[in-house]
């Protein structure tokens, strides 16, 4: 991956700098009208990475210690650190193996009396099936939280993806489409919640440090529960106002190289590309294939072979329950999450990737293979 930036984004962030106002301020405010504009969502809250939307949102509900919170093992390790940071318990569910996506399917045979939440996430760009999932949580009086960390620009029944959802965290990672450095947003259709996360990202003081400022009369600030210092800058806020006028171009180039991978590889035995779900499509956040018995070479050897040619490839998603920091955590059956991990891994595509780059990839997988260029 590499993110799209260049001297639009950098004046932009000069002309912050030049303003004096560097912290979180009316960029800030701008940007987060204008994402929560964009997908569809009525309220959202800019803070410092998805990381800490994903831990508010949890913190927003009140949940803590004796609670469980349903996550998937398929995901960054971050999902269910959030769970941790409120001092509940993270319970590993599995995926489906077409999209690596939680579904109802194989979220409710690990629900129990102490299931407060489950966060679904929307892996790679790939939009979750959430309808089925809400119906289940409501039914349940379970919350449901989307890690939208990689689905900005993805879309969901003809909707924007995470824009319908309760409560919604975003990443603006350089390994996102929309990219801020660091940073991140949280939406919401409750503005009770988002009105609270304003002021929890902010030491949980009554009045920003932007309202205290404009102010002409001597204002003395009060605290009124504890808070975390979560904020986004008006430097980040600048190149994510630009980034987002450039978000729909990198969509429909990114979904453009996506079709020409799954053109070319369509015939490779042994290897599968991801696809478009039946209900959604996706930004393509990650374009990952999977490796099947069949094909001549493991995942790791692959990617051996690939990084020889100087491909820079990556394995697929981690499985978090294998990590040291969750040894013995409860989890239903991880079949697939194991079988995604140790035999998926992400290929190379950016906006500026170039038709000769992505068929050097391609001629690659093919050779491995044992098939001639295509």
């Amino acid at each position: 991956m590499k993110p799209w930036l260049g001297d639009e984004e950098a004046r932009a962030a000069a002309e912050a700098v030049a303003s004096g106002w560097v912290a979180q301020g009316p960029r800030v405010a701008e940007f987060e009208s204008a994402f929560a504009a964009y997908v569809g969502a009525p309220h959202g809250v800019a803070v410092s990475s998805c990381t800490t939307a994903l831990h508010l949102a949890l913190h927003l509900l009140g949940i803590g210690l004796g609670d469980e919170v349903v996550v998937p093992s398929f995901s960054f390790i971050a999902t269910a650190n959030s769970a941790v940071y409120v001092g509940a318990t993270p319970v590993f569910a599995d995926v489906e193996v077409a999209d690596g996506n939680v579904s109802a399917r194989t979220v409710e045979p690990v629900l129990t009396d102490h299931t407060r939440a489950v966060v679904v996430v929307d892996q790679g760009g790939m939009p979750a099936d959430v309808q089925p999932l809400r119906e289940l949580c409501e039914r349940r009086g379970i919350a449901l939280v989307e890690d939208a960390a990689c689905a900005a620009g993805s879309r969901y029944r003809g909707a924007p993806a995470g824009g319908q959802a309760a409560l919604a965290a975003w990443s603006f990672h350089p390994r996102k489409l929309l990219t801020t450095g660091e940073g991140g947003m949280l939406t919401t259709s409750d503005a009770e919640l988002a009105v609270r996360a304003r002021r929890l990202r902010e030491h949980g003081m009554n009045l920003s440090a932007a309202d205290r400022h404009q102010s002409r009369q001597p204002v003395i600030e009060s605290y009124l529960e504890v808070g975390f210092n979560y904020r986004m800058t008006d430097i980040q806020a600048a190149v994510g106002l630009v980034q987002l006028g450039k978000l729909d171009a990198m969509v429909v180039r990114r979904r453009e190289l996506a079709s020409n991978y799954q053109e070319a590889l369509a015939e490779v035995p042994g290897l599968r590309t991801v696809q478009d779900p039946p209900w959604g499509e996706s930004n393509f956040q990650s374009f990952w294939v999977e490796l099947r018995d069949d094909y001549p070479l493991r995942r790791n050897e692959l990617l051996t072979a690939l990084a020889d040619e100087g491909v820079s490839a990556r394995a697929g998603i981690m499985a978090t329950h294998r990590q040291p920091a969750y040894a013995g955590h409860a989890h239903g059956d991880l079949t697939t999450t194991e079988r995604l991990t140790d035999n998926t891994l992400i290929l190379p595509l950016f906006h500026t990737m170039t038709e000769r780059e992505q068929q050097r990839v391609v001629t690659l997988i093919r050779r491995a293979a044992g098939l001639r260029a295509a």
